[in-house]
Formats: C-alpha cells, sequence, structure tokens
C-alpha cells in the first residue's frame, strides 16, 4: 500500500488487528451469510492449525516402503553424508514405524521414527495422511505445469509466499485468510466473536477475515497494560487517569477510534484471563519433559506449551460464549537445507511430543472428552525435494499432512501417494512433488466438518469451483 493511499479505515484496520477486535463498524456484515452455520452449531468445534514453518521434509515423514520404493528412496537418499536419510536401524533416526492404512494403494507405508504418538493415533484411528498436498489454483499435469498453460500458485518454492499461500489462497501481501474466513461465515454462532480466531504465535494472515480480527496472545494469556491497574509512578491514583487518557473521548474522530479499539482491548483481556483455565496443577496439566533424541538432554517443547494455551482457552468456551473457534500455533526450524539427518528428528520428535500431550488434554479437558469436538491439522510452506543436497533438501511443492482429533476418519491415507523416485509424471524438478490435493480441497474438507454450509465455500476458498472433488472425506 502506497503511504499516499494510507486511509483512515486501513489505519484503523491494523490497529485493531493487533488489539484483537472486531471490524464490524468498517467491513462487511456477513451475519445473514452466517445463519445456515448458526443454525446447525449447537456444540462447539474448534480447527486448531499447526504450521511447521520452513518446508517440512514429506518424504521422510510418510514414507513408501515396499520393496519397489523402499529401494528407490536409499538409492536417492543414501548420498553424500546420508544426512536426509531414515533407514530402518541404522543411523541417528532408528527404524521406521509401519503403519497400515485401509487404503493401501498396493503398497506398504510407514512414519518417520520419532512419530511413535502420532503412529498410535494412526493405528487407533484418531489419526489420518492427506497424500501430496498443496497450493494449486487448478488441476495441472505436468506437461501443463511445464508450458505454463494453466494458471499456477504464484512464487513457488518462496517461504513467505507459499506461506501466505497456504494460509490465504493468495502470496505475502495478503489481507486475509481462510481460517479467518471461517470465522466470519461462522460469526453469528459465537456471542461475542472476539474470541473466535486465536493465534498462539504472532500474527498470522490465517487468522484475519474480512470482519473477523484474530486475536493474538501468549502462552501465558492476553497481557495487559502495564500499570493500567497498579501503581502509577509510585502514585496509585494514577491507574484511573491513565486510563481516562487512553480511553476517554473527544473532538477527535482518530482519538475516539483509537479509544474504543483500546476499550475492546482492554475488555477482551479481563474476559479472557478471567476464563482460561489455569497451568498445571488444578486446571490444564503442562507438558510432560520432551527428550532431544539426539542429544538425551530433557527440557520443555515450546509446541506443547502452545497447545496448552489452546486448551486452556477451549476450557472457558462457555465463559467466553463461543461455539466455533479457529487457533493457530506453529514452530520453526523446517528448513532442512543442512544437517537435516539431526535436525528433521528433533522436529519430529517435538511434534509428536506435542499433538501427543494435546490429545491427551483434550481427551479429558475438566472431565470432558473432546476429541470428537478439537481437530488439529498439519501444514507448510511447501515439501522438499527428493534428491539430497550431500547434506539436507531443498524447497519443494507437494507435501503429506496428518489431520488428528476423534471426528477424523482415521487409520488412513486420503489421496494419492506419489511413485517413490524421481522422473515421474509428478516431478517438477529434483523429486519435488505436483500436488495432487489442493490445500483449498483439504481446507474446505475441514471447513465442512466445521459447519459451513456448501454454498459459502467459495467465499472462503476462491478456487473450489476448479476441483470436482470439494469434500476428501477424512472428517466424520
Amino acid at each position: 500500500m502506497s503511504k499516499h493511499n494510507f486511509s483512515r479505515r486501513s489505519f484503523l484496520g491494523s490497529m485493531m488487528a493487533a488489539a484483537g477486535t472486531a471490524a464490524t463498524p468498517f467491513t462487511v456484515n456477513l451475519a445473514a451469510m452466517s445463519n445456515a452455520a448458526a443454525q446447525t452449531a449447537g456444540d462447539y468445534k474448534a480447527l486448531v492449525c499447526l504450521f511447521m514453518m520452513g518446508g517440512n521434509d514429506a518424504f521422510n515423514t510418510v514414507l513408501a516402503t515396499d520393496s519397489t520404493s523402499w529401494n528407490e528412496y536409499q538409492r536417492l537418499r543414501s548420498t553424500g553424508d546420508s544426512a536426509s536419510i531414515a533407514l530402518p536401524g541404522v543411523g541417528a533416526s532408528g527404524g521406521v514405524l509401519p503403519i497400515a492404512p485401509t487404503n493401501n494403494q498396493g503398497r506398504a507405508f510407514a512414519l518417520h521414527p520419532r512419530l511413535g504418538n502420532l503412529k498410535a493415533l494412526f493405528d487407533s484411528g484418531n489419526a489420518a495422511i492427506i497424500a501430496n498436498v498443496g497450493t494449486l489454483v487448478q488441476p495441472t499435469t505436468l506437461a501443463q505445469y511445464k508450458a505454463a498453460s494453466v494458471k499456477l500458485p504464484p512464487k513457488l518454492f518462496s517461504h513467505n509466499d507459499q506461506q501466505s499461500m497456504w494460509q490465504s489462497d493468495a502470496p505475502e501481501g495478503s489481507s486475509s485468510g481462510w481460517g479467518g474466513r471461517m470465522g466470519d461465515i461462522i460469526a453469528s454462532s459465537n456471542s461475542n466473536n472476539m474470541f473466535s480466531c486465536i493465534s498462539i504465535s504472532g500474527n498470522a494472515v490465517f487468522l484475519t477475515g474480512k470482519q473477523t480480527r484474530q486475536l493474538q496472545i501468549t502462552t501465558s494469556g492476553l497481557p495487559g497494560i502495564t500499570n493500567l491497574n497498579t501503581s502509577l509512578f509510585g502514585a496509585m491514583p494514577g491507574a484511573n487517569p491513565l486510563r481516562a487518557i487512553i480511553t476517554g473521548q473527544g473532538g477527535n474522530k482518530f482519538q475516539n477510534d483509537h479509544a474504543a479499539v483500546v476499550n475492546r482491548a482492554i475488555n477482551a483481556q479481563q474476559t479472557l484471563a478471567s476464563a482460561m483455565a489455569p497451568a498445571g496443577a488444578g486446571g490444564i496439566p503442562d507438558p510432560t519433559p520432551y527428550t532431544n533424541p539426539n542429544t538425551g538432554i530433557a527440557s520443555t517443547n515450546p509446541l506443547a506449551v502452545q497447545l496448552q494455551a489452546v486448551a486452556r482457552v477451549i476450557a472457558g468456551r462457555n465463559t467466553l460464549g463461543v461455539k466455533r473457534q479457529v487457533f493457530y500455533v506453529s514452530m520453526n526450524g523446517f528448513d532442512t537445507h543442512g544437517q537435516q539427518l539431526t535436525a528433521h528428528g528433533d522436529m519430529m520428535a517435538r511434534v509428536d511430543h506435542a499433538i501427543a500431550y494435546f490429545n491427551s488434554v483434550m481427551a479429558s479437558l475438566q472431565g470432558t472428552d473432546m476429541r470428537q469436538q478439537v481437530t488439529l491439522f498439519t501444514a507448510s510452506d511447501f515439501g522438499r525435494t527428493f534428491t539430497t543436497n550431500g547434506n539436507g533438501t531443498d524447497h519443494g511443492w507437494g507435501s503429506h499432512h496428518f489431520i488428528v482429533g476423534g471426528a477424523v476418519k482415521g487409520k488412513d491415507i486420503y489421496g494419492s501417494f506419489p511413485i517413490t523416485g524421481i522422473n515421474h509424471d509428478l516431478d517438477v524438478g529434483s523429486g519435488s512433488l505436483l500436488p495432487t490435493t489442493s490445500v483449498d480441497q483439504y481446507g474446505a474438507t475441514l471447513a465442512t466438518w466445521f459447519g459451513v454450509p456448501a454454498n459459502q465455500l467459495a467465499t472462503i476458498f476462491p478456487n473450489i469451483g476448479n476441483f470436482t472433488t470439494k469434500n476428501l472425506g477424512f472428517m466424520g
């Protein structure tokens, strides 16, 4: 946006996003579109996006292990210092973990050696895998890709742009994401829309809607304004004048709008503080220590702590007046150009530990099993190349992801699992996969379970009309 075009409305929209408020005075009112969702929203549901920042290596996350696939995997990934290979019983990564999906497509499969908890969830029917999903505008063949004869996602292989494409269907600079647009549609399900879309990992375009603004909190909750209710420069009466100054009305429209934003932020902080369940004893249990598989050192897993904050908010759902919520958590470090064997093994172990912790908390959240009502799904910038650079892998495209929860039709692989190797009809270079399932289809399946009416899916996923299959069937 040009500095000459930075309007009052844009300025206020930016401020309200920071304050986590609903921008209803300045945006289109979507209440009428929410009615159909509200009529079926008698129970609580939540979606939790776990974003793996940097581009997770799907080839070392979910592996085909039939003899043909495994031999090709060994041939191509046993290069250099073998830094990107998970051979059974060899190296720091140990042996892969076999799984038996119902739809095995005539092949055998396994998970990364550090995904033991996810294997257990998969085997029990509480987790599923979506194969080769990625950013697409429309179904695309390799010939069409090479000829650029169909519209392709902009700025492929770029971290910032593909993170934005995954979260919003547009490259970096997008103003709304599909999590936030779901918030718009289901707004009337919640008596307080301020708590519809919550990020525990900073600002995420995924959670910004046209009407709904994300609320950004920390793992401790929503920080209050310093000295608002305490002493100010040693004078106890300072709290009241401070609040009067920052929330007072005047003759200036900017001052009045700013005061309204601050007031809503103060109210949000106070409401959330009273609603969130406490952490630790008597509340939401703290995650167990996480042990680094490479060093054996036990420490706190920050991703698990983010998911603890999600659970603390979900526990306060009735006080907050919400029946539909979308959450965002993330973890960095997946750009494994180097030291992949050790780095990726550690990250897989952290993801596995965090998801297992969250599932155990949802199994008995303040005495209630919430697993049927809370679905966690993974996402990432892109997959990686099948070929190694001798020490890791480079930027790819399609990738495999997990969906976890009691409503998931688990123990299965959805979508088409690609041929293992290079130089096949989905290889756009170095074994980087041309996706066979779009992010729009992935998200639309989750949105349908969430309660979004079929006739509103295109409002959230602008390219969904280009795909024949709009529901991939992995949700009950």
